[in-house]
Protein backbone atom coordinates (compact mmCIF):
# COMPACT_ATOMS: atom_id res chain seq x y z
CA UNK A 1 0.00 0.00 0.00
CA UNK A 2 0.94 3.61 -0.78
CA UNK A 3 0.65 4.26 3.12
CA UNK A 4 3.54 1.55 4.26
CA UNK A 5 5.70 2.59 0.92
CA UNK A 6 5.49 6.43 2.23
CA UNK A 7 6.13 5.60 6.04
CA UNK A 8 9.46 3.54 4.26
CA UNK A 9 10.60 6.29 2.44
CA UNK A 10 10.29 9.37 5.04
CA UNK A 11 13.62 7.04 6.82
CA UNK A 12 15.50 7.90 3.79
CA UNK A 13 17.48 10.86 4.03
CA UNK A 14 17.53 13.82 1.62
CA UNK A 15 16.75 13.70 -2.57
CA UNK A 16 16.16 9.88 -1.93
CA UNK A 17 13.48 10.37 0.54
CA UNK A 18 12.10 12.17 -1.80
CA UNK A 19 12.31 10.44 -4.82
CA UNK A 20 11.06 7.50 -2.67
CA UNK A 21 7.67 9.11 -1.74
CA UNK A 22 6.81 9.85 -5.42
CA UNK A 23 7.90 6.43 -6.35
CA UNK A 24 5.23 5.11 -3.21
CA UNK A 25 2.49 7.57 -4.84
CA UNK A 26 3.25 7.24 -8.64
CA UNK A 27 0.88 4.84 -10.27
CA UNK A 28 -2.90 5.89 -10.84
CA UNK A 29 -2.02 9.22 -12.46
CA UNK A 30 0.28 7.54 -15.31
CA UNK A 31 -1.62 4.60 -15.39
CA UNK A 32 -5.06 6.10 -16.69
CA UNK A 33 -3.57 8.44 -18.75
CA UNK A 34 -1.51 5.80 -20.69
CA UNK A 35 -4.57 3.33 -21.01
CA UNK A 36 -6.25 6.37 -22.78
CA UNK A 37 -4.21 5.43 -25.85
CA UNK A 38 -6.03 2.25 -26.55
CA UNK A 39 -7.01 0.90 -29.27
CA UNK A 40 -9.09 3.22 -30.30
CA UNK A 41 -7.36 6.20 -29.72
CA UNK A 42 -4.88 4.83 -31.82
CA UNK A 43 -6.78 4.56 -34.29
CA UNK A 44 -7.83 7.85 -33.59
CA UNK A 45 -4.71 9.72 -34.14
CA UNK A 46 -3.16 7.01 -36.76
CA UNK A 47 -5.92 8.59 -38.68
CA UNK A 48 -5.92 11.81 -38.25
CA UNK A 49 -1.92 11.52 -39.18
CA UNK A 50 -2.39 10.01 -42.50
CA UNK A 51 -5.55 12.21 -43.37
CA UNK A 52 -4.29 15.56 -42.38
CA UNK A 53 -0.57 15.59 -41.57
CA UNK A 54 0.66 17.77 -39.23
CA UNK A 55 -2.32 20.38 -39.50
CA UNK A 56 -4.00 18.82 -36.14
CA UNK A 57 -0.77 18.70 -33.87
CA UNK A 58 -1.15 21.98 -32.57
CA UNK A 59 -4.64 20.52 -30.92
CA UNK A 60 -2.39 18.41 -28.60
CA UNK A 61 -0.81 20.91 -26.44
CA UNK A 62 -4.61 22.52 -25.48
CA UNK A 63 -6.10 18.70 -24.99
CA UNK A 64 -2.92 18.21 -22.41
CA UNK A 65 -4.36 20.92 -20.43
CA UNK A 66 -7.87 20.07 -20.48
CA UNK A 67 -6.66 16.06 -19.59
CA UNK A 68 -4.63 17.43 -16.62
CA UNK A 69 -7.24 19.65 -15.41
CA UNK A 70 -9.93 16.43 -15.24
CA UNK A 71 -7.80 13.73 -14.07
CA UNK A 72 -6.81 15.99 -11.22
CA UNK A 73 -9.78 16.86 -10.17
CA UNK A 74 -10.73 12.76 -9.89
CA UNK A 75 -7.28 12.32 -7.79
CA UNK A 76 -8.24 15.14 -5.54
CA UNK A 77 -11.49 14.12 -4.84
CA UNK A 78 -10.30 10.15 -4.32
CA UNK A 79 -7.93 11.30 -1.81
CA UNK A 80 -8.90 13.91 0.00
CA UNK A 81 -12.85 11.85 0.20
CA UNK A 82 -11.25 8.44 0.56
CA UNK A 83 -14.16 6.97 -1.91
CA UNK A 84 -14.51 6.17 -5.36
CA UNK A 85 -16.56 9.04 -7.50
CA UNK A 86 -19.53 6.29 -7.94
CA UNK A 87 -20.01 6.55 -4.31
CA UNK A 88 -19.65 10.15 -4.00
CA UNK A 89 -22.49 10.55 -6.68
CA UNK A 90 -25.17 7.80 -5.06
CA UNK A 91 -24.49 9.75 -1.40
CA UNK A 92 -24.84 13.70 -3.20
CA UNK A 93 -26.69 13.19 -6.33
CA UNK A 94 -29.09 9.77 -5.21
CA UNK A 95 -29.56 6.30 -6.10
CA UNK A 96 -31.23 6.93 -9.83
CA UNK A 97 -28.33 9.16 -10.80
CA UNK A 98 -26.40 6.28 -10.25
CA UNK A 99 -27.93 4.26 -11.51
CA UNK A 100 -28.41 5.81 -14.79
CA UNK A 101 -25.02 6.72 -15.24
CA UNK A 102 -24.03 2.88 -14.17
CA UNK A 103 -25.83 1.39 -16.87
CA UNK A 104 -24.28 3.93 -19.77
CA UNK A 105 -20.69 3.50 -18.53
CA UNK A 106 -21.16 -0.71 -18.39
CA UNK A 107 -22.80 -0.54 -21.88
CA UNK A 108 -20.00 1.44 -23.24
CA UNK A 109 -17.05 -0.44 -21.63
CA UNK A 110 -18.57 -3.24 -22.40
CA UNK A 111 -18.43 -1.92 -26.37
CA UNK A 112 -15.21 -0.66 -25.91
CA UNK A 113 -13.45 -3.89 -24.40
CA UNK A 114 -14.73 -5.85 -27.53
CA UNK A 115 -12.70 -3.11 -29.22
CA UNK A 116 -9.63 -3.71 -27.32
CA UNK A 117 -9.47 -7.62 -27.89
CA UNK A 118 -10.49 -6.64 -31.48
CA UNK A 119 -6.78 -4.48 -31.09
CA UNK A 120 -5.13 -7.61 -29.90
CA UNK A 121 -6.17 -9.67 -32.85
CA UNK A 122 -5.37 -7.19 -35.34
CA UNK A 123 -2.05 -6.63 -33.96
CA UNK A 124 -0.77 -10.13 -33.70
CA UNK A 125 -2.46 -10.83 -37.12
CA UNK A 126 0.51 -8.60 -38.14
CA UNK A 127 2.95 -10.91 -36.85
CA UNK A 128 0.75 -14.07 -38.29
CA UNK A 129 -1.07 -15.17 -35.43
CA UNK A 130 -4.74 -16.04 -35.94
CA UNK A 131 -7.65 -14.88 -33.70
CA UNK A 132 -8.30 -17.97 -32.45
CA UNK A 133 -5.19 -18.50 -30.85
CA UNK A 134 -4.27 -15.06 -29.41
CA UNK A 135 -7.63 -13.72 -28.07
CA UNK A 136 -8.07 -17.07 -25.78
CA UNK A 137 -4.75 -16.53 -24.33
CA UNK A 138 -4.90 -12.70 -23.62
CA UNK A 139 -8.24 -13.27 -22.00
CA UNK A 140 -6.32 -15.62 -20.07
CA UNK A 141 -3.75 -13.87 -18.72
CA UNK A 142 -5.75 -10.30 -18.02
CA UNK A 143 -8.38 -12.36 -15.75
CA UNK A 144 -5.48 -14.57 -13.92
CA UNK A 145 -3.33 -11.50 -13.15
CA UNK A 146 -6.01 -9.33 -11.61
CA UNK A 147 -7.59 -12.13 -9.77
CA UNK A 148 -4.47 -13.44 -8.88
CA UNK A 149 -2.17 -10.42 -8.46
CA UNK A 150 -2.31 -8.10 -5.56
CA UNK A 151 -2.99 -3.98 -5.74
CA UNK A 152 0.76 -3.24 -5.76
CA UNK A 153 1.98 -6.76 -8.26
CA UNK A 154 -1.48 -5.26 -10.59
CA UNK A 155 0.30 -1.91 -10.51
CA UNK A 156 3.86 -2.66 -11.10
CA UNK A 157 2.70 -4.72 -13.96
CA UNK A 158 0.44 -1.65 -15.68
CA UNK A 159 3.45 0.41 -14.95
CA UNK A 160 5.49 -1.95 -17.85
CA UNK A 161 2.50 -1.92 -19.70
CA UNK A 162 2.88 1.85 -19.60
CA UNK A 163 6.67 2.19 -20.37
CA UNK A 164 6.27 -0.28 -23.40
CA UNK A 165 4.33 3.15 -25.18
CA UNK A 166 8.05 4.29 -25.87
CA UNK A 167 7.55 2.10 -29.26
CA UNK A 168 5.84 4.70 -30.55
CA UNK A 169 8.36 7.74 -30.11
CA UNK A 170 10.92 5.32 -31.66
CA UNK A 171 8.31 4.65 -34.90
CA UNK A 172 8.26 8.06 -35.12
CA UNK A 173 12.30 8.73 -34.86
CA UNK A 174 12.66 6.18 -37.48
CA UNK A 175 9.77 7.98 -40.30
CA UNK A 176 12.40 10.75 -40.46
CA UNK A 177 9.93 14.06 -40.14
CA UNK A 178 10.85 17.51 -40.93
CA UNK A 179 11.23 19.04 -37.20
CA UNK A 180 10.97 22.09 -39.07
CA UNK A 181 7.51 21.80 -40.16
CA UNK A 182 6.66 20.01 -36.95
CA UNK A 183 8.22 22.88 -34.50
CA UNK A 184 5.70 25.50 -36.76
CA UNK A 185 2.33 23.17 -36.88
CA UNK A 186 2.72 22.11 -33.31
CA UNK A 187 2.34 26.10 -32.13
CA UNK A 188 0.25 27.25 -35.00
CA UNK A 189 -3.56 26.89 -35.05
CA UNK A 190 -5.15 25.52 -38.37
CA UNK A 191 -8.81 25.93 -38.28
CA UNK A 192 -10.99 24.49 -41.31
CA UNK A 193 -14.78 24.33 -41.92
CA UNK A 194 -13.97 21.51 -43.77
CA UNK A 195 -16.87 18.29 -42.66
CA UNK A 196 -14.19 15.71 -42.10
CA UNK A 197 -11.48 17.67 -40.52
CA UNK A 198 -13.94 19.12 -37.68
CA UNK A 199 -15.25 15.39 -37.49
CA UNK A 200 -11.64 14.56 -36.81
CA UNK A 201 -10.59 17.65 -34.26
CA UNK A 202 -14.13 16.48 -32.41
CA UNK A 203 -12.48 12.87 -32.45
CA UNK A 204 -9.08 13.74 -30.82
CA UNK A 205 -10.56 15.49 -28.08
CA UNK A 206 -13.61 12.88 -27.50
CA UNK A 207 -11.12 9.85 -27.59
CA UNK A 208 -8.40 11.60 -24.84
CA UNK A 209 -10.89 12.26 -21.95
CA UNK A 210 -13.41 9.38 -21.62
CA UNK A 211 -15.99 8.98 -18.55
CA UNK A 212 -14.41 5.70 -17.68
CA UNK A 213 -11.00 7.73 -16.80
CA UNK A 214 -12.19 9.30 -14.26
CA UNK A 215 -14.13 6.68 -12.40
CA UNK A 216 -10.82 4.53 -12.53
CA UNK A 217 -8.30 6.46 -11.38
CA UNK A 218 -10.25 7.97 -8.58
CA UNK A 219 -11.02 3.99 -7.40
CA UNK A 220 -7.40 3.22 -8.14
CA UNK A 221 -6.37 6.08 -5.51
CA UNK A 222 -8.50 5.45 -3.24
CA UNK A 223 -7.37 1.50 -3.21
CA UNK A 224 -4.13 2.50 -3.33
CA UNK A 225 -4.71 5.07 0.14
CA UNK A 226 -2.62 7.71 -0.64
CA UNK A 227 -2.80 10.10 2.17
CA UNK A 228 -4.03 13.90 1.94
CA UNK A 229 -0.34 14.29 2.52
CA UNK A 230 0.81 13.79 -0.57
CA UNK A 231 -1.97 15.72 -2.30
CA UNK A 232 1.55 17.19 -4.40
CA UNK A 233 2.82 13.66 -5.30
CA UNK A 234 -0.29 12.53 -6.32
CA UNK A 235 -0.88 15.94 -9.18
CA UNK A 236 2.60 15.18 -10.00
CA UNK A 237 1.78 11.71 -11.00
CA UNK A 238 -1.36 12.76 -12.94
CA UNK A 239 0.90 15.42 -15.04
CA UNK A 240 3.50 13.17 -15.85
CA UNK A 241 0.83 10.91 -17.17
CA UNK A 242 -1.42 12.89 -19.30
CA UNK A 243 2.15 14.61 -20.69
CA UNK A 244 3.87 11.11 -21.64
CA UNK A 245 0.03 9.94 -22.74
CA UNK A 246 0.33 13.03 -25.27
CA UNK A 247 3.68 12.49 -26.41
CA UNK A 248 2.01 9.09 -27.42
CA UNK A 249 -0.47 10.41 -29.46
CA UNK A 250 1.83 12.97 -30.89
CA UNK A 251 4.20 10.39 -31.94
CA UNK A 252 1.41 8.27 -33.55
CA UNK A 253 0.25 11.41 -35.53
CA UNK A 254 3.65 12.44 -36.73
CA UNK A 255 4.51 8.64 -37.74
CA UNK A 256 1.49 8.78 -39.78
CA UNK A 257 1.85 12.07 -40.77
CA UNK A 258 5.41 11.74 -42.02
CA UNK A 259 5.01 8.55 -44.27
CA UNK A 260 1.36 7.49 -44.88
CA UNK A 261 0.43 11.31 -45.77
CA UNK A 262 3.26 12.31 -47.76
CA UNK A 263 2.45 9.43 -49.81
CA UNK A 264 -1.34 9.82 -50.11
CA UNK A 265 -1.82 6.35 -48.20
CA UNK A 266 -5.27 6.55 -46.64
CA UNK A 267 -5.94 4.05 -43.29
CA UNK A 268 -9.25 3.52 -41.35
CA UNK A 269 -7.54 1.12 -38.45
CA UNK A 270 -4.60 1.38 -36.71
CA UNK A 271 -3.22 -2.34 -38.27
CA UNK A 272 -3.72 -0.86 -41.50
CA UNK A 273 -1.27 1.87 -40.59
CA UNK A 274 1.39 -0.63 -39.02
CA UNK A 275 1.15 -3.01 -42.38
CA UNK A 276 1.05 0.58 -44.50
CA UNK A 277 4.43 1.88 -42.49
CA UNK A 278 6.49 -1.34 -43.16
CA UNK A 279 7.47 0.14 -47.51
CA UNK A 280 8.05 3.45 -46.29
CA UNK A 281 9.47 3.59 -42.97
CA UNK A 282 11.17 0.55 -42.46
CA UNK A 283 9.50 -2.94 -40.96
CA UNK A 284 10.80 -1.72 -37.53
CA UNK A 285 9.16 1.09 -37.68
CA UNK A 286 5.98 -1.35 -38.82
CA UNK A 287 6.70 -3.78 -36.24
CA UNK A 288 7.09 -1.36 -33.10
CA UNK A 289 3.78 0.26 -34.67
CA UNK A 290 2.28 -2.98 -34.11
CA UNK A 291 3.76 -4.55 -31.24
CA UNK A 292 2.09 -0.60 -29.60
CA UNK A 293 -1.21 -1.74 -30.65
CA UNK A 294 -0.81 -5.41 -29.30
CA UNK A 295 0.35 -3.53 -25.96
CA UNK A 296 -1.93 -1.08 -25.30
CA UNK A 297 -5.27 -2.95 -26.31
CA UNK A 298 -3.93 -5.55 -23.91
CA UNK A 299 -3.56 -3.17 -21.01
CA UNK A 300 -7.08 -1.45 -21.69
CA UNK A 301 -8.59 -5.21 -21.96
CA UNK A 302 -7.72 -5.31 -18.30
CA UNK A 303 -8.36 -1.71 -17.21
CA UNK A 304 -11.90 -1.33 -18.65
CA UNK A 305 -13.42 -4.30 -16.92
CA UNK A 306 -11.73 -3.15 -13.87
CA UNK A 307 -13.52 0.10 -14.07
CA UNK A 308 -16.96 -1.62 -14.72
CA UNK A 309 -16.45 -3.70 -11.82
CA UNK A 310 -15.14 -0.69 -9.12
CA UNK A 311 -18.23 1.15 -10.74
CA UNK A 312 -20.86 -1.22 -10.50
CA UNK A 313 -19.61 -2.15 -6.67
CA UNK A 314 -19.56 1.46 -5.67
CA UNK A 315 -22.42 2.20 -6.75
CA UNK A 316 -24.69 -0.70 -4.36
CA UNK A 317 -22.17 -0.48 -1.57
CA UNK A 318 -20.36 -3.84 -2.52
CA UNK A 319 -17.07 -4.94 -1.33
CA UNK A 320 -14.23 -4.24 -4.21
CA UNK A 321 -10.68 -3.80 -4.58
CA UNK A 322 -8.04 -6.27 -6.16
CA UNK A 323 -6.32 -7.01 -2.63
CA UNK A 324 -9.39 -8.46 -1.72
CA UNK A 325 -10.05 -12.14 -1.98
CA UNK A 326 -12.74 -14.11 -4.65
CA UNK A 327 -14.96 -14.59 -1.12
CA UNK A 328 -14.60 -11.17 0.11
CA UNK A 329 -16.04 -9.55 -3.16
CA UNK A 330 -17.89 -11.63 -5.23
CA UNK A 331 -19.87 -9.23 -6.99
CA UNK A 332 -16.66 -7.48 -8.03
CA UNK A 333 -14.65 -10.24 -9.39
CA UNK A 334 -17.69 -11.63 -11.30
CA UNK A 335 -18.15 -8.88 -13.01
CA UNK A 336 -14.44 -8.41 -14.01
CA UNK A 337 -15.08 -11.96 -15.03
CA UNK A 338 -18.43 -11.25 -17.23
CA UNK A 339 -16.63 -8.10 -19.01
CA UNK A 340 -13.76 -10.03 -20.40
CA UNK A 341 -15.06 -13.17 -21.24
CA UNK A 342 -18.11 -11.64 -23.24
CA UNK A 343 -15.49 -9.36 -24.70
CA UNK A 344 -13.36 -11.81 -25.88
CA UNK A 345 -16.06 -14.10 -27.48
CA UNK A 346 -17.60 -11.00 -28.85
CA UNK A 347 -14.48 -10.69 -31.02
CA UNK A 348 -14.61 -14.15 -32.53
CA UNK A 349 -17.93 -14.21 -33.70
CA UNK A 350 -18.08 -14.08 -37.54
CA UNK A 351 -19.08 -11.33 -39.20
CA UNK A 352 -19.85 -8.79 -36.28
CA UNK A 353 -20.27 -5.39 -37.29
CA UNK A 354 -17.12 -3.98 -34.91
CA UNK A 355 -17.03 -0.20 -36.16
CA UNK A 356 -21.08 0.01 -35.79
CA UNK A 357 -20.33 -1.37 -32.09
CA UNK A 358 -17.61 1.31 -31.61
CA UNK A 359 -19.65 3.76 -33.04
CA UNK A 360 -22.46 3.25 -30.64
CA UNK A 361 -20.53 2.89 -27.76
CA UNK A 362 -18.60 6.55 -28.95
CA UNK A 363 -22.09 8.28 -29.24
CA UNK A 364 -23.06 7.16 -25.76
CA UNK A 365 -19.76 7.70 -24.14
CA UNK A 366 -19.70 11.31 -25.62
CA UNK A 367 -23.37 11.65 -24.07
CA UNK A 368 -22.44 10.69 -20.71
CA UNK A 369 -18.60 12.80 -20.10
CA UNK A 370 -21.14 15.88 -19.93
CA UNK A 371 -22.87 14.79 -17.12
CA UNK A 372 -19.41 13.75 -15.67
CA UNK A 373 -17.74 16.44 -15.54
CA UNK A 374 -20.23 18.56 -14.05
CA UNK A 375 -21.13 16.08 -10.88
CA UNK A 376 -17.55 16.45 -10.36
CA UNK A 377 -16.90 19.72 -10.72
CA UNK A 378 -20.16 20.23 -8.00
CA UNK A 379 -18.28 17.65 -5.56
CA UNK A 380 -15.31 19.02 -5.71
CA UNK A 381 -16.65 22.91 -5.08
CA UNK A 382 -18.35 21.49 -2.37
CA UNK A 383 -16.58 22.84 0.86
CA UNK A 384 -18.31 20.17 3.09
CA UNK A 385 -16.84 17.30 1.03
CA UNK A 386 -13.66 18.71 0.14
CA UNK A 387 -12.62 21.22 2.91
CA UNK A 388 -9.56 23.57 1.93
CA UNK A 389 -8.75 21.04 -0.95
CA UNK A 390 -11.96 22.69 -2.88
CA UNK A 391 -11.14 23.92 -6.48
CA UNK A 392 -9.61 27.70 -6.00
CA UNK A 393 -11.03 30.34 -8.14
CA UNK A 394 -8.92 29.64 -11.13
CA UNK A 395 -8.91 26.12 -11.27
CA UNK A 396 -12.84 26.47 -11.90
CA UNK A 397 -12.34 28.73 -14.89
CA UNK A 398 -9.72 26.82 -16.46
CA UNK A 399 -12.02 23.05 -15.27
CA UNK A 400 -15.44 25.00 -16.73
CA UNK A 401 -13.96 26.34 -19.75
CA UNK A 402 -12.89 23.02 -20.10
CA UNK A 403 -16.39 21.30 -19.13
CA UNK A 404 -17.88 23.73 -22.12
CA UNK A 405 -15.70 23.33 -24.75
CA UNK A 406 -16.27 19.12 -23.85
CA UNK A 407 -19.53 19.44 -23.90
CA UNK A 408 -19.96 21.42 -27.13
CA UNK A 409 -17.42 19.24 -28.69
CA UNK A 410 -18.79 15.98 -27.67
CA UNK A 411 -22.55 17.33 -28.73
CA UNK A 412 -21.24 17.47 -32.15
CA UNK A 413 -19.82 14.20 -31.50
CA UNK A 414 -22.79 12.34 -30.71
CA UNK A 415 -24.63 14.55 -33.34
CA UNK A 416 -22.59 13.39 -36.07
CA UNK A 417 -22.14 9.76 -34.73
CA UNK A 418 -26.16 9.35 -34.83
CA UNK A 419 -26.27 10.86 -38.52
CA UNK A 420 -23.59 8.31 -39.39
CA UNK A 421 -25.38 5.41 -37.48
CA UNK A 422 -28.19 6.07 -39.09
CA UNK A 423 -27.09 6.39 -42.43
CA UNK A 424 -25.16 3.23 -42.26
Amino acid sequence: MAAEAARAAEARPGVWRRVALFLAVMGPGLITASVDNDAGGITTYSVAGAQFGTKLLWTLGPITVALIVVQEMSSRLGIVTGKGLADLIRENFGVRTTFWISIALVFTNLANTVAEFAGVAASLQIFRVPPWASVPVVAVVVWFLVLKGSQRVVERVFLVASLLYVAYPISMALAKPDWGEVALASVTPYFSTDGAYVAMLVGLVGTTIAPWMQFYQQAAVVEKRIAVEHLRLARIDVVLGCIVTDVVAFSIVLACAATLHKQGVTVSTADQAALALAPLAGRYASWLFAFGLFNASLFAAAILPLTTAYYVTESFGWESGIDRKWGEARQFYWLFTGMVVVGALVVLLPRLPLVRIMLVSQIVNGALLPFVLVYMLRLANDPKLMGEHRNPRWFNVVAWVTTVVMISLTAWLVVGGLRDLLAG
